[in-house]
């Protein structure tokens, strides 16, 4: 249930809700102020990688794991059809980037395979029919505009635009010497969005794609155009928020917080990592789970994980797995440092079952139970035993011996 603090921060727009109402979810997605920092992990197929039984596998994996919501950014295939069956199986809220959809339908119907070829109407299509179909929140790469594409030819960068979204309109707009149709026809977008209480997710197309490229005229042109967007979502009754970088060192983390919740008078802040360095292939979810924690800290809201294999290849059921765990380990570390109710409670429960050698307990209140059973050996050990990790010198049963009888025995503790 939302609670009466939750009710008043959704009217002012600071707190969003996850769920179309077309999709009967169990668990509704609220993400904004004052709440727990949530995580989201994007799955989908690639034109190299096709086979829906693997989405359904890495959605599961995801919500074993713990994910609040998950994207489906399924580029290959018949991704009608994986979307459909994601929505289905999904026990939490539904994410996409329907511009996707939008370019793979041109590629189709166009004799020499021009995923540009699309209109205004064939975008609008799209929107309606991922709304009918239950999709709870779209990332809408709306602030990729003339203007915003101005300041990246005035200001090059190293990386250029790595947004998928953000390449294609770009291109699109390029091209056809128009101005995108998000942005241009947004009074549409919020239409079919509040016929299905769909969230707008506003996608930083010109996020930066490296260290170098971070806090840029570019990413913050567009930025300001996000702000804007978020008065007319908010005037037309949609719920709203705003992505964010992308790769970002971290003295800059704070500065691009406080300057999203200031333009987008604070709307939710929804940051992909971000990523600290770029050197960190194959560790790219440890990367995201540094920027992530002092991200949420300093006032993001919701968390996109990054995996192992991000730069690399698709992940796959491993990679989902442990890039939602990184993500929360993230996400729970920066709830502590918000005071979130309960947060700190976790941890002083963990702490006193340590101090009782009570495994059990342990590996119970773990964010992995499964690994912490694994390392332990627990069907294997004796249950309140020491570990083989200090044996016979275990500092907390020396101290037990120590003080026995003493006020520091292990005293009750609430928690």
């Amino acid at each position: 249930m939302i609670n009466k603090i939750a009710k008043e921060e959704i009217k002012k727009g600071t707190v969003v809700v996850l769920c179309n109402r077309k999709h009967k979810l169990k668990k509704p997605c609220a993400v904004g102020s004052g709440l727990r920092t949530k995580v989201n992990a994007n799955i989908g197929t690639s034109a190299e990688k096709i086979s829906i039984k693997d989405e359904l596998k890495k959605l599961d994996a995801a919500q074993k794991a713990g994910a609040d919501a998950v994207m489906d950014l399924s580029t290959g295939g018949d991704i009608v059809k994986v979307r459909q069956e994601i929505i289905s199986h999904s026990t939490v809220p539904v994410g996409t980037v329907p511009i996707y959809e939008i370019a793979i339908n041109a590629k189709k119907r166009s004799r020499n395979k021009d995923f540009l070829s699309f209109t205004a109407e064939d975008i609008f299509e799209v929107l309606e029919r991922q709304a009918r179909e239950g999709v709870d929140f779209f990332t809408i790469h709306a602030g990729v505009t003339r203007k915003s594409i101005l300041a990246l030819k005035k200001h090059p960068r190293l990386m250029g635009i790595v947004s998928r979204g953000g390449a294609i309109l770009a291109s699109w707009m390029l091209r056809n010497k128009k101005e995108n149709p998000f942005y241009e026809y947004f009074d549409k977008v919020l239409h079919i969005a509040k016929d299905y209480d769909i969230t707008i997710s506003l996608g930083d197309g010109l996020r930066p794609g490296a260290i170098a490229d971070s806090t840029d005229k570019p990413q913050l042109t567009e930025l300001k155009i996000l702000g804007e967007l978020v008065d007319q979502a908010r005037k037309a009754g949609v719920q709203v928020m705003v992505e964010g970088p992308g790769h970002i060192p971290l003295p800059q983390i704070e500065k691009n917080i406080a300057l999203e919740k200031k333009w987008c008078k604070g709307a939710p802040f929804y940051v992909l990592g971000p990523l600290v360095t770029d050197i960190a292939s194959g560790y790219d979810h440890i990367s995201c789970a540094i920027g992530g924690a002092l991200a949420a800290w300093k006032g993001a809201d919701f968390l996109c994980y990054v995996t192992a294999s991000e730069h690399l290849r698709l992940p796959d059921y491993k990679d989902v797995y442990e890039g939602v765990i990184a993500c929360r380990i993230a996400a729970h570390a920066a709830d502590i440092a918000k005071n979130v109710p309960g947060a700190r409670q976790w941890d002083n429960k963990m702490s006193h079952a340590r101090r009782l050698r009570d495994w059990k307990t342990q590996i119970s209140l773990s964010i992995d139970p499964e690994k912490a059973a694994r390392y332990h050996g627990l069907k294997h050990a004796k249950a309140g035993d020491i570990c083989t990790m200090c044996g016979e010198f275990c500092s907390i049963k020396i101290n037990e011996e120590c003080f026995a009888g003493s006020q520091q025995a292990v005293p009750a503790m609430r928690v």
